[in-house]
């Protein structure tokens, strides 16, 4: 039974085969219609003559040579900053020191505007205590700066302070001005 099965679904796929080729063959026999053109009217007295058209070609158009997409030498760059900034050359050690003393009260001041209220003597090192205009004090000892010049305290003595301030004058030349301040007279 199987074999007679089997036998029969042979034959119904191989007449199905068949069927399908003798279909395709017969459908591919036949040739399109041609289609009869239009026939122009001839032109009379009443309508005037159209212009005749050329054809136009239908040939492909010549593209240009395509762009290399991923080339960005026109484009800005997107990791630089919007804002250029310059920076200066490197500072030296006295531009430092010039800032840092501009940015203390007491490199602001003249220093014929500072009053000396108090000297104290003894140990390795004498100190003097000075007052600013606003009332503000000060120690000094040796060797610091002090007034808008940048006067440097030479010695701090019994009888008062002596600075010496190192300037430019309107003809370029260094001037060399020694300052002393005193101890106010008792009264």
């Amino acid at each position: 039974m199987t074999r007679n099965l089997l036998k029969n679904s042979c034959i119904v796929a191989q007449s199905f085969f068949v069927l399908t080729a003798a279909l395709l063959v017969l459908g591919c026999d036949k040739k399109p219609e041609p289609v009869a053109a239009p026939t122009p009217a001839a032109p009379t007295t009443e309508t005037q003559a159209k212009p005749v058209l050329k054809p136009v070609s239908t040939a492909l158009k010549v593209t240009p040579a395509p762009v290399n997409q991923f080339d960005f030498s026109t484009k800005k760059d997107p990791f630089k900053p919007f804002v250029a900034v310059k920076l200066e050359s490197a500072p030296t050690r006295e531009s430092l020191e010039r800032n840092a003393r501009a940015a203390l009260p007491i490199h602001s001041f003249d220093i014929s505007q500072f009053k000396l209220i108090g000297i104290v003597m003894g140990g390795k090192e004498n100190f003097a205590q000075v007052i600013d205009p606003n009332g503000k004090g000060y120690i000094l000892k040796r060797g610091m700066a002090i007034g808008k010049n940048d006067g440097k305290v030479i010695s701090i003595s019994n009888n008062g302070v002596d600075i010496l301030e190192q300037f430019k004058d309107d003809n370029g030349r260094v001037r060399k001005e020694n300052i002393k301040l005193t101890l106010p007279r008792k009264q």
